[in-house]
């Protein structure tokens, strides 16, 4: 039986450009609001990948890699990027990597994800090793970049996860912890920054989360270790420290956590 991409079946919906402003926002909205549902149902198999990479990086220090073509690797940098800054890692715990380089984050690079070979050349330049955790992410499941890419990972037993929209997908055979989160048609047929977009950034917000959870780096519900990179954060920081510490006086928290760096060191610090 041939593989069927659902993701590019037709739109359930006929002529938009016949209809008002309004009843495109309600429908774009209606198809939207399946889209947790379906993630929902992936819940086990995002289970099966999170306990695989926690471990990977609990246990012996391993790094965590997206790749993606598209607007799958655009969804894999903003992840990556707010770990640092979130959760006060450091640059390169996570790590994404796109079809085209830095260019494609703004710019489409024309058949970049064609190539079945440059995936795991990417991969290679920052010493990829069997530590590591590698995910796909490919709304369709077909992309060579990261088909490639995860079937040189398993050659050197590297652990692979992917993220896609399709059923039974190619990238879903090259991953040892595949998730499928099948959405259905787009609104507009093909479109899959819509809701397979939405869906993968759901998944991408669980695994991230989770994971960052695991290495100690969220206290109670708070981003203790948060970068203060201005001052909206600073505010927080100063108001999560004197609530941790009990303090009363805003100014003396503040100067407390700017000299510490973070609620958490600081909050070590008066204990």
């Amino acid at each position: 039986m041939a593989f069927e991409k659902i993701t590019e079946q037709s739109s359930n919906y006929r002529h938009l450009e016949a209809m008002s402003i309004g009843d495109l926002l309600i429908n774009i909205n209606k198809e939207d609001n399946t889209v947790p549902d379906a993630v929902e149902k992936a819940i086990p198999q995002i289970q099966k990948l999170v306990e695989a990479a926690a471990d990977k990086m609990v246990m012996e220090e391993g790094r965590l890699f997206y790749i993606g073509a598209g607007t799958s690797g655009r969804l894999g940098v903003v992840d990556a990027s707010e770990c640092p800054p979130t959760y006060g890692v450091p640059y390169g715990l996570v790590v994404a990597i796109i079809a085209g380089g830095e260019k494609a984050i703004t710019t489409a690079v024309e058949f970049a994800e064609d190539d079945k070979e440059q995936g795991w050349k990417d991969l290679e330049k920052h010493n990829v090793c069997d530590k590591d955790v590698v995910i796909g992410i490919a709304a369709s499941g077909t992309t060579p970049y990261v088909i490639g890419a995860l079937e040189e990972c398993r050659k050197r037993g590297i652990i692979t996860g992917s993220i896609s929209c399709n059923p039974d997908s190619p990238v879903s055979a090259a991953a040892d912890f595949p998730i499928e989160v099948v959405v259905g048609p787009e609104f507009v047929t093909g479109s899959t920054r819509m809701k397979s977009g939405t869906a993968q950034k759901l998944v991408l917000n669980m695994i991230s989360t989770t994971v960052m959870i695991q290495l100690g780096r969220v206290e109670d519900n708070k981003m203790v270790n948060m970068q203060l990179t201005n001052d909206k954060l600073v505010d927080r920081g100063t108001k999560m420290l004197m609530e941790r510490v009990k303090m009363t006086d805003y100014e003396k928290a503040k100067q407390l956590l700017l000299e510490y760096g973070s609620v958490k060191k600081a909050a070590d610090s008066v204990r």
